[in-house]
């Protein structure tokens, strides 16, 4: 994670469109200056972050389903809740289920968990349309290669 450009997803672990599910792992930073402020001597993951590393995570998900013809931009997170704080050093594993893709839009079920225990959870829903522009696709091609999305989802059919 390189929390202060919200780059939060280290590894795509398994993705499997068909199926319409994803793992992934994220190492949350043992230093970073989010945690000066959040919280001076009791630093802890922001509940904003927790929630963008489920986004992401799904949003890879929906850029494997549509291989990279069309973006994922977050519209409504529904039913969040925060379980626990989230300490620096520690590993979170992010899985996704998607449970609706069609009619220009994509909802997901995601989780975030560490040591076994689940941390947060929400439904997350995507609104999908074209990158707006090449710098963009290129970024996201790019990040996709260096955290291990397979290749064979990077091209649209």
């Amino acid at each position: 994670m390189i929390l202060e450009y919200f780059l939060m997803i280290d590894r795509i672990e398994m993705v499997d469109p068909a199926a319409g599910t994803i793992r992934t792992t994220c190492h949350v930073p043992t230093e970073s200056p989010i945690f000066l402020g959040h919280f001076p001597g009791f630093p802890r993951l922001p509940g904003a972050l927790m929630i963008e590393t489920m986004a992401q995570t799904g949003g890879w998900l929906v850029l494997a389903r549509l291989r990279f013809a069309r973006m994922p931009f977050l519209t409504r997170v529904e039913s969040a809740k925060l379980r626990r704080f989230v300490e620096p050093g520690e590993t979170l594993v992010g899985e996704a289920t998607l449970t609706h893709d069609g009619s220009g839009f994509a909802v997901i079920e995601s989780v975030i968990s560490t040591a076994g225990q689940k941390v947060a959870s929400a439904e997350i829903r995507y609104v999908t349309g074209p990158f707006p522009n090449d710098t963009i696709r290129g970024a996201m091609t790019g990040k996709a290669r260096e955290i291990g999305f397979p290749e064979e989802y990077l091209h649209a059919e």
